[in-house]
């Protein structure tokens, strides 16, 4: 018998001000700006049309804003799931890249060539945090056979499903986008993950309808 396969939406949190600062967050609870709360709004208009079953966020705030509208939109209750939480940066949270490179040069080379084995003092080491996140998407997955559930996380996580899905290595140069409140499909079925679309923006156009 055929196992009958996840629809899911993978969906990245609306923008923060550190995200327009180029500033890493990581486990740092950071508040969307107001243009990240236009997009949640916008995110939750674009997905009323579909049927979802269930909605997980990550435990941060700025994916928990983000899922509020889509949840209240659909009439479900947002759950939260602290294995969809972005990649802990320890002392790298709050410094731009260019910070981290003048004051950790080898560290910064390491995260750049995207070492798995490589963590930043007091963060999580790439390995274990492509781990922990498919894990979790497994599980949920797993618990809505037949489904379709959306995931409302982060721009790490979603690199590893991208990764996963395309049976791309750790560390793998990356090519493809990860925007914010950008809505990125998937199926889950018992061979794994599986890209069917990526980094939809369209609703986030005309840039004119934005926050003034």
């Amino acid at each position: 018998m055929t196992e009958e396969a996840t629809r899911i939406l993978a969906i990245r949190h609306g923008q923060t001000a550190w995200n327009a600062d180029s500033r890493i967050q990581g486990h740092t609870d950071i508040a969307l700006d107001d243009v990240g709360e236009w997009q949640a709004q916008r995110l939750a208009l674009a997905l009323g049309e579909d049927e979802l079953q269930a909605i997980y966020s990550s435990d941060l705030m700025r994916a928990r804003q983000t899922a509020a509208p889509l949840a209240a939109h659909n009439g479900l209750q947002a759950r939260v799931d602290p294995g969809l939480r972005e990649r802990g940066f320890g002392e790298f949270e709050g410094l731009s890249f260019k910070q981290i490179e003048q004051r950790w040069p080898d560290q910064a080379e390491a995260w750049r060539r995207r070492d798995p084995d490589f963590g930043a003092r007091g963060g999580e080491v790439l390995r274990d945090f492509r781990d922990r996140v498919l894990a979790a998407v497994t599980r949920l997955a797993r618990s809505h056979r037949g489904q379709s559930i959306a995931l409302v996380t982060h721009g790490g996580v979603l690199d590893l499903l991208y990764r996963e899905a395309t049976r791309l290595a750790l560390d793998a140069p990356r090519t493809w986008q990860l925007a914010n409140a950008s809505i990125n499909r998937l199926l889950h079925s018992g061979e794994g993950l599986v890209l069917v679309g990526w980094a939809d923006v369209g609703h986030l156009e005309p840039a004119h309808d934005g926050p003034r």
